[in-house]
């Protein structure tokens, strides 16, 4: 299905002036005619007639009158032929027996763009309030952002994460948005849901060793926390290949929520913590081991004080507990003889 631009049908002003106008000379006539059919005049009969009728009928060309507003785009057919599609701003003037066409008018996904519009309240015959809602079958052509629902997903490791991921897209042909899918909304959602977990499972949440995730057969330190740039791009490209046959453009895709599933969560936190300890605990022995070597080389280049291979080792040790331990040192004052 090709989109096809209804150019040249800013005339819908012109077409209400008109349709006014006429109105107004059909009942000056339908006047006229009245005093002609009084005064015994045959004319008068046959005025009188014609007006009326036009003052029934003319009301026809009322529905052909089509106003939009900037970046929306109305999808017309006559008689269940598609005949184009318009396109920007203005006062149009179509066919009136051409109808609207927008499947996706009645749903309301959690993005932008779907503000509820409901009509004012009216009475019913129960006296009670309601309103009544009005179908808009403009097509929005704005970028708009999809935040889909977050979703349990299980890694390359087989560990179950929770991500969220919003993205923001438009329509670019209108004839395939509406012809080639059922309903465009519902597609992009679902294709969404789809392309995120074809490329999530093919990540770690954290960097694993041996894990290939460019498919080109060598371990990487992809993951899911580290890459979250190249996976947004990834899942961004996937759905674009399983959308362009519904006339949608993917701009752009951002993951907004990733966490491990509640069920392992605390035991992936434990593990976080631990690995965390051991990193520190790593640069504080290195650290003390470093400063250990500097003061011993100090109190040798100063000759201040002469220490045999014993007296060394009592010497570290007590530096390295006093350096290394997780609570400050309680110092003993020895006034004797150091032997």
């Amino acid at each position: 299905m090709e989109e096809k631009i209804l150019s040249g049908r800013k005339n819908g002003m012109a077409v209400l002036l008109l349709t006014i106008l006429l109105h107004i000379v059909a009942i000056a006539g339908t006047i006229v005619g009245g005093l002609a059919a009084d005064s015994g005049a045959v004319w008068g009969v046959t005025l009188i007639i014609v007006c009326v009728a036009y003052l029934c009928l003319g009301w026809i060309v009322l529905p052909g009158l089509k106003v939009l507003k900037p970046q929306e785009a109305l999808v017309l057919t006559l008689f269940g032929k598609y005949v184009g599609t318009l396109k920007g701003e203005g006062f149009y003037f179509v066919n009136p027996f051409c109808t609207a066409v927008n499947p996706a008018a009645k749903t309301k996904l959690n993005q932008s763009g779907d503000v509820k519009s409901v009509g004012d309240a009216v009475l019913t015959a129960a006296g009670t309030s309601a309103s009544v809602e009005m179908v808009n079958k403009k097509l929005s052509l704005k970028i708009m952002t999809l935040n889909n629902n977050r979703q349990k997903i299980n890694d390359c490791l087989g560990n179950p994460v929770e991500i969220g991921i919003a993205v923001m897209w438009r329509i670019v042909d209108t004839a395939k948005a509406v012809f080639n899918v059922d309903n465009y909304k519902e597609y992009l959602s679902l294709q969404c849901d789809t392309a995120l977990r074809n490329i999530v499972r093919i990540y770690p949440y954290d960097v694993a060793p041996g894990v290939d995730t460019t498919g080109d057969g060598l371990a990487d330190d992809g993951s899911l926390r580290g890459s979250s740039e190249i996976v947004a791009a990834r899942i961004r490209d996937e759905i674009q290949a399983r959308v362009t046959e519904a006339g949608i453009e993917i701009i752009e895709a951002r993951i907004t929520n990733l966490s491990y599933a509640p069920e392992i969560a605390a035991v992936m936190l434990q593990r976080q913590q631990a690995s965390a300890i051991i990193d520190a605990r790593k640069m504080i022995v290195d650290g003390a081991v470093g400063m250990v070597e500097m003061a011993l080389e100090r109190l040798e280049q100063g000759g201040t004080v002469q220490l045999d291979d014993e007296r060394k080792a009592a010497m570290v040790s007590n530096l390295l507990v006093v350096l290394c331990g997780n609570r400050d040192a309680q110092p003993i004052v020895n006034s004797g003889s150091l032997y």
